[in-house]
């Protein structure tokens, strides 16, 4: 399974647990400026559906970096776009083909393009809006199903006057067929989910030993501004702070393959240390299962049981993890 979607069990295993996880929202999101032309749009605390996402508008054409989980986030995402570019951006690129990222589509077009990698829109067809299901308590309202119309599968460059954005596939990092936005000429890196900021990194759907890679091919680049897929920018020091967690993550999952401890046993028994403080720990369980069936022999971005991960992680938790979009 490779979707937001759920199979019965978990799925009823999540509407059963309490709805006080998704009760209250978050504060909107607001667009800062992080370099001459380009924009990040925060979106605090970052947990589970408050991505980030970003602009550049630099010269004749502006390209949004994802978009938001729901209606009335995706509004305030557009409104505050609008005070940079009035007409709206010319492209939205998605980084991967979560729902968080994606759902909001259908508001910039048809003036804009969406484009993503090939794998991406496959993807986000397949998953179509089952993230909507974990939640029903969340405020959704109208998020269409708006699929890329613009593909690529290993890079491609958005030029506007002055500042180029750099579509660069380095997959499987987060999901099978992650894309990062790089704007050479400010020094801005747009991660999407393969950096995380003071949240949990997940891993599941993509891969360990890819997303240590997609590290490493990120750090030769040597951003100034990281804008990561949740939680507040920074600089090249997210980028060390995710491959820490992962770094621990492989520790984690070798010792508990050696003691025969399940993915989850392994979890509550782990000691986390400096990442305790993390938004989301329940996910650590679902990296454990990727990180298990890569040491296993899986390949990575491969497929995996998504649904009974997600039944595991309510366990860890003691309930459906908040949600608060």
């Amino acid at each position: 399974m490779n979707t937001d979607t759920l199979t019965s069990p978990a799925a009823s295993a999540a509407s059963a647990a309490s709805s006080a996880a998704s009760a209250s929202t978050a504060p909107p999101g607001s667009l800062v400026r992080v370099a001459d032309d380009v924009y990040a749009f925060v979106q605090p605390e970052g947990g589970w559906c408050l991505n980030n996402a970003g602009l550049v508008a630099g010269g004749d054409t502006a390209v949004l970096v994802d978009t938001a989980a729901t209606e009335s986030r995706t509004r305030r995402l557009r409104q505050e776009v609008a005070r940079v570019v009035p007409g709206g951006p010319d492209y939205v690129v998605n980084t991967h083909f979560h729902g968080d990222h994606t759902f909001g589509n259908g508001q910039f077009v048809p003036r804009a393009v969406v484009v993503a990698h090939a794998g991406t829109r496959a993807d986000t067809e397949e998953a179509g809006l089952g993230l909507r299901h974990l939640w029903p308590d969340v405020e959704w309202g109208e998020t269409p199903l708006t699929l890329p119309t613009l593909t690529f599968r290993d890079e491609l460059t958005l030029h506007g006057s002055g500042v180029r954005t750099e579509l660069l596939h380095v997959g499987p990092a987060h999901t099978a067929n992650d894309v990062v936005a790089w704007v050479p000429e400010r020094g801005v890196l747009f991660t999407g989910d393969v950096v995380w900021s003071g949240v949990t990194p997940y891993l599941l759907m993509g891969s360990v030993t890819g997303s240590l890679a997609a590290l490493e091919r990120m750090r030769a680049l040597r951003p100034a501004v990281v804008v990561p897929g949740h939680g507040p920018v920074g600089g090249p020091e997210l980028l060390d702070a995710t491959e820490s967690y992962i770094r621990m993550l492989q520790r984690l999952a070798e010792e508990g393959l050696r003691r025969g401890a399940t993915p989850l046993e392994a979890a509550r028994q782990a000691d986390l240390g400096a990442f305790a403080g993390l938004t989301d720990a329940e996910r650590l369980v679902g990296n454990l299962h990727r990180a298990y069936a890569e040491l296993e022999g899986l390949a990575p971005g491969a497929r995996i049981d998504v649904a009974a991960s997600f039944q595991e992680m309510v366990a860890y938790h003691g309930g459906l993890p908040a949600c608060h979009a």
